[in-house]
Parts: C-alpha cells; structure tokens; sequence
C-alpha cells in the first residue's frame, strides 16, 4: 500500500484559516507549507495509552510508534469530522467522547503541520485497520518514559507527550 501523493489537504495559517489547497506530495516534500491534522490520545480507565505502529509503506516515520489516531484533515473537512473519521479508519473507534487539549505548530525537515490534539478514556474493543497501521497496543507511561529518544516512537509523538500546555504527562 500507499499513500495517495495526490490527495488534497487544505494550507492554513497559524490560526487555521484556510488559505488554499496542497497535495500530500506538496506538504509532505519539503515545502513547509502549513497543514492541519488531528491527533486523539487513547487512555484506558487504568492510565496507559494506547499507541498505533505506523507501517512500513509510510511516507513519514515509517515502523515507528505513534499516537492512537492521527491524520491528516482533507480539503472541505472539518476538524471534527475529520477526528470521527480519522478513529474510525484508523482503529474502528466510533461514539467516544473527546476533549480538546488544544494546537500547536510541528515542524520537521520535510513538513509542517497545525496539531489539533484531543483526548478520550476508551475501554472498549480496539480493532486496528491492518491496512492503514501495523497493529497497536496500550503502553504505561513508565514504558512510554523508558523508550523516549531510544528511535521507537515518531518525534511528533515525543515531542507532543512532553508539551506542557497539553496535559498529557511529562516524559
């Protein structure tokens, strides 16, 4: 499988308003140009969260950890709709309640995204898509804590676990 370089997200600012159109290929091949995606950390009733294994054929951090949901918002989706839409694809999660911890701006060498970052207690069945993740599982923070910087997770992921602002946990 393969990411579709030609699918439409929008550009935005740093506020998210939306200033034009660019394909995955555009934001995700060095140009830097600014689009949004969402991103909904899974804990269970007992405090570990659940994390997603990115495959192989990714364009981005291939094989590392990640967090449970994450995705890009499409051209003409809302952050919501795409969060709902994202779950469902990504791990056959739908009806959870959600909170929003907040945004933030990640840049790395080939991209840079606005973050919109959401939270959910979920204790339900978890199916992930064998097609879209190589499978996932629940993590204490003490195993999230004793892997940070050892190359297992994605640094957006390290870097947004650390954010104060978000209230996640500190590494």
């Amino acid at each position: 499988m393969k990411d579709n370089n030609e699918e439409m997200f929008p550009e935005v600012d740093e506020n998210g308003n939306i200033i034009g159109g660019i394909t995955r290929e555009t934001a995700h091949g060095g140009s830097k140009r600014l689009h949004p995606v969402v991103h909904l950390h899974v804990f269970n009733r007992d405090g570990a969260l659940y994390l997603q294994k990115r495959p192989e054929w990714k364009d981005i951090q291939p094989g590392k950890w990640d967090t449970a949901v994450g995705g890009h918002i499409a051209l003409g989706e809302n952050v919501d709709t795409a969060l709902l839409r994202e779950a469902k694809e990504e791990l056959g999660i739908s009806r959870f309640s959600h909170v929003r911890l907040g945004s933030y701006v990640f840049e790395s060498s080939r991209e840079r995204e606005l973050v919109y970052v959401y939270k959910t207690v979920y204790d339900k069945e978890i199916t992930p898509d064998a097609e879209e993740l190589d499978g996932g599982r629940f993590w204490t923070l003490d195993e999230i804590r004793e892997n940070i910087g050892k190359d297992v997770f994605t640094p957006n992921f390290e870097s947004e676990i650390m954010r104060k602002e978000l209230h996640l946990f500190i590494a």
